[in-house]
């Protein structure tokens, strides 16, 4: 790896505020590109951090200053614990933007997490930190992270997520909890559509488009399509069915869309962009068990293209399959046993940054263990992974 290209690693951590006085003895890039490398490579916590660096201290001497010896395990942790989570994400969010450039025509979906044993007490257990995280479908990558105090909080910072990031031409999908008039509005003024979960927490809302939807499934049963776009009844909806299966698992999804938003009332008027209603049916039969589940949206999508929203909708739990789940096997989050300061919240920034470089890679077609695995071997791999 040239010169120029070692600069540029730790050029991107420069503007980052260091917590610590003037009278320090490690600079902070070099404490940050250290942790990076060594999440990448499989560390679990400041003890593996500074083993990490210890085993591989002539190698990263070649492009990091060690002249002052390897930071210990509590160096990293004092530090990583009283750096600016603010400050560490924003130079998260400008790497991220040069690697992957635009959220123009994805999706974003936007869901929070509680890092399970983060708490600082155990009889205390409200204290563990939860990120909200903005993850793009289309790149497999986190875009945006915010810590809050519970899970309750996420409304607050959804919109403080959204203004960190260029949405414009992006569909956002977000959680019933986060049905609120103020982030349906922040996503269109970002230049953005929104596909938003309907529940009982906007009661009415909820059962306007209960109601609609109703009406809906009568002129759709009467047709009785399979696929149709309702130009025949007296309410305009589009429908589309599709079923998967494999393993014993047979799911049938019917879709329902609907833009005569009249029937709403005035309500539809109190959320910006409001243009259709969405209603998701899913039949799931397991080995002859069948459960069935009735799911609503609303979106400031126009037309009633129900293939193109059942999509979106399905799509939004790719922040849960490929973003939480790798996290908790692939990086053991939820196993994670750190608790001072802004050290969770860090941590798991790191971690999200590994994540987003090991999806990037398209070298080996291998699992994110395996990558991990790969790059502790192969020095060319691992700077070839925060350089590309």
């Amino acid at each position: 790896m040239d010169v120029t290209s070692r600069a540029d690693i730790l050029r991107r951590f420069d503007d980052m505020p260091d917590p610590r006085g003037p009278n320090v003895i490690h600079k902070l890039p070099d404490l940050v590109v250290t942790a990076i490398l060594a999440v990448i490579c499989g560390a679990d916590g400041w003890v593996q951090v500074e083993l990490f660096a210890k085993s591989k201290r002539k190698w990263l001497a070649t492009f990091l200053d060690f002249s002052n010896g390897i930071p210990s395990h509590d160096t990293f942790g004092r530090v990583f614990a009283a750096l600016d989570p603010d400050a560490f994400e924003r130079c998260f969010n400008q790497w991220i933007a040069e690697l992957v450039k635009t959220c123009k025509g994805k999706l974003v979906a936007i869901d929070g997490k509680s890092i399970r044993r983060s708490f600082r007490r155990c009889w205390d257990k409200s204290g563990m930190s939860h990120l909200v995280s903005a993850f793009v479908r289309e790149n497999q990558a986190v875009f945006g992270q915010l810590a809050v105090e519970d899970k309750s909080n996420e409304i607050d910072a959804i919109p403080k997520l959204l203004a960190l990031l260029d949405i414009r031409g992006a569909v956002v999908t977000v959680d019933a909890l986060g049905t609120q008039r103020v982030i349906a509005q922040t996503i269109v003024e970002g230049g953005g559509d929104y596909v938003l979960a309907l529940k009982e927490n906007q009661p009415t809302l909820c059962q306007k488009a209960e109601n609609l939807m109703n009406e809906a499934e009568l002129d759709r049963l009467k047709s009785g399509e399979t696929t149709s776009d309702g130009s025949d009844g007296r309410v305009r909806y589009g429908f589309v069915q599709t079923v998967d299966g494999d393993h014993g698992r047979i799911e049938t999804r019917r879709v329902l869309v609907s833009d005569e938003i009249e029937a709403l009332g005035k309500t539809a008027g109190e959320w910006k962009g409001l243009s259709a209603v969405v209603r998701v049916d899913s039949e799931r039969d397991i080995d002859g068990k069948i459960s069935r589940e009735t799911r609503l949206y609303i979106t400031s999508i126009k037309g009633t293209d129900a293939e193109r929203l059942g999509d979106l909708v399905r799509g939004h739990w790719s922040v849960e399959n490929q973003l939480h789940w790798q996290l908790d096997v692939s990086f053991n989050e939820d196993q994670r046993r750190i608790r001072k300061g802004h050290g969770a919240e860090n941590y798991s920034r790191l971690c999200r940054m590994a994540l987003n470089l090991l999806k990037r890679s398209k070298k080996y077609k291998v699992g994110i263990q395996s990558k991990r695995l790969t790059a502790g071997w192969d020095h060319d791999y691992l700077l070839g992974l925060l350089s590309a």
